[in-house]
């Protein structure tokens, strides 16, 4: 729901030209020129200026300086000040700043506004009746075309708070989508660090019993080198400083695949460059041969990364049939890379090949951030 308040404060002191507009009516107002030549309401005959009709000036014009902040006391002064101007037969040019008024009050005022509206329209039936017993000519439609005039500066008002809300709503309502999107990209940054390693050091371990004292030491190191890394990209994640790692750590997670016992031909073409594209490489390479290691272990995989101009793309082959990979990902796997790289406007596709393999296909834009 929209804090109306919030968003009062962000229209508090209205825009700059309040001010300008109260200048120029001022002053225009006591140019000789323009005197008697303002807004006619009531009928009332001329009269020429004297102290009193500077009063009503001044009470129409000066409130507008802060007619954004305390919109429903400027109404109130500047329609004082209109009632003198037009009791008075003085029909100054700062008359125009009735409408404005009016239009700041439906723009701004939060509560009680149907009563406001109310009052006004009573205060104005009673100011009709005033001008008729004081010998006022303003014919009925004069009256109520000039009520319908304020009425449409109100309703003007009241259109664009509707609008200004419902864009307040709206950037509200997309921060809150990119903060949940975010959280979904932390996650499945996440599930796919943890799945990785946690997948490296089940297998190692798995391994070490059948080893030699010889090649246990190592086979136990290796285990602790990936449990380190593993904290390190942990750490990367929920600082929310590195999202990810980039393209040019690949050739880092081959070589630990290597060591958990999975044989990986990589090859790169082109030379790696700043963009957004980079750790979803590193993240298609990085599901591709976590499940290469969990569902096809010991089978020959080939990575190829080509860095081209704008795009990066990513080629996995494993010779041996990877089964159940989507499952293997609970969903979030190589189905939630597809999801990332759509969104980058890339293309995407995994699955089983005629001999039996299983390849995994991307192409990333460059110049998207992740």
């Amino acid at each position: 729901m929209v804090n109306l308040r919030w968003v009062s404060t962000q229209w508090r002191y209205g825009p700059a030209w309040y001010l300008p507009v109260a200048l120029t009516l001022f002053v225009g107002s006591l140019l000789p020129a323009l005197q008697s030549h303002g807004t006619r309401f009531g009928g009332l005959p001329d009269r020429p200026y004297d102290a009193l009709a500077v009063v009503g000036i001044a009470l129409q014009c000066v409130p507008l300086v802060v007619c954004g902040r305390w919109p429903v006391t400027c109404f109130a002064l500047v329609s004082l000040g209109f009632a003198v101007d037009q009791f008075g037969g003085y029909h100054s040019f700062a008359g125009t700043a009735l409408p404005i008024a009016v239009l700041t009050v439906g723009l701004r005022l939060e509560r009680r506004r149907r009563l406001v509206a109310i009052v006004f329209t009573a205060v104005f039936l009673a100011s009709a009746i005033a001008f008729v017993s004081l010998g006022g000519t303003e014919p009925l439609t004069g009256y109520v075309t000039f009520y319908l005039a304020l009425v449409l500066a109100w309703g003007i008002g009241t259109a664009l708070r509707s609008s200004r809300i419902a864009e307040v709503e709206r950037r509200r309502r997309v921060a809150e989508e990119t903060r949940a999107a975010e959280r979904a990209r932390i996650a499945a940054e996440l599930h796919d660090v943890v799945t990785h390693h946690v997948t490296a050091m089940v297998v190692q371990a798995e391994a070490a019993r059948y080893l030699t004292d010889a090649r246990l030491e190592q086979s136990l190191t290796a285990v602790a080198d990936t449990g380190r890394l593993a904290i390190t990209d942990l750490r990367h994640l929920l600082d929310v400083v590195d999202p990810g790692r980039g393209a040019e750590a690949i050739p880092t997670l081959v070589e630990r695949t290597r060591r958990a016992g999975q044989p990986v031909e990589f090859s790169e073409q082109g030379e790696p460059t700043a963009g957004g594209a980079g750790p979803v490489a590193y993240r298609v390479v990085q599901e591709a041969l976590t499940n290469a290691l969990k569902h096809a272990r010991g089978s020959r995989t080939s990575v190829l990364v080509r860095h081209g101009d704008g795009e990066i793309t990513v080629s996995v082959d494993t010779e041996e049939s990877v089964s159940t990979v989507e499952s293997a990902g609970g969903g979030r796997g190589l189905a939630g890379l597809r999801e990332r790289i759509d969104v980058l406007d890339g293309e995407f596709s995994a699955g089983r090949r005629r001999d039996g393999g299983f390849s995994v296909r991307a192409r990333i834009p460059a110049g998207n951030p992740s």
